[in-house]
């Protein structure tokens, strides 16, 4: 049950910054979504560092609050399918073209840049506060 109960929690968090994000930067039906474009790449990269970095330091209870909860709500592919049907019934076929370009492009990109900084992480010391040694040396 707590899985599901952090998925929920995740998911308020995921909705209010995604929200928050689009108030900052709003667009009509018929202009260039940047704030789905930015909010699905920010979403691929903390993923892809979620995933290579940090899933294997945590249990299973957090995974479910970051990934499906959080990035889960804070990302969607039904947003950027609505921004593209919507461009393209407007006549802007080039301009969803573009968007759906860089939605991929991008997408992978951060993603992949994700996996490599998470991997980075990952090899570090538990505890390591960024430097490899430490003046307290090795904790116990």
């Amino acid at each position: 049950m707590k899985p599901i109960l952090a998925v929920f929690a995740g998911g308020i968090l995921g909705t209010g910054a995604r929200v928050a994000l689009d108030t900052v930067l709003p667009h009509g039906d018929t202009g260039f979504p940047l704030s789905t474009l930015l909010i699905n790449i920010a979403g691929s990269l903390a993923l892809g560092f979620l995933v290579a970095g940090v899933w294997p330091r945590v249990s299973g209870t957090v995974r479910a609050l970051l990934g499906p909860g959080v990035l889960g709500s804070f990302t969607t592919f039904s947003a950027l399918a609505v921004a593209l049907v919507t461009l393209a019934a407007d006549g802007q076929v080039p301009l969803g073209v573009l968007y759906l370009s860089l939605s991929l492009v991008l997408g992978f990109g951060a993603a992949a840049v994700g996996l490599l900084l998470g991997a980075r992480y990952s090899r570090r010391p538990a505890g390591s506060a960024g430097s490899a040694s430490s003046a307290g040396g090795r904790r116990g």
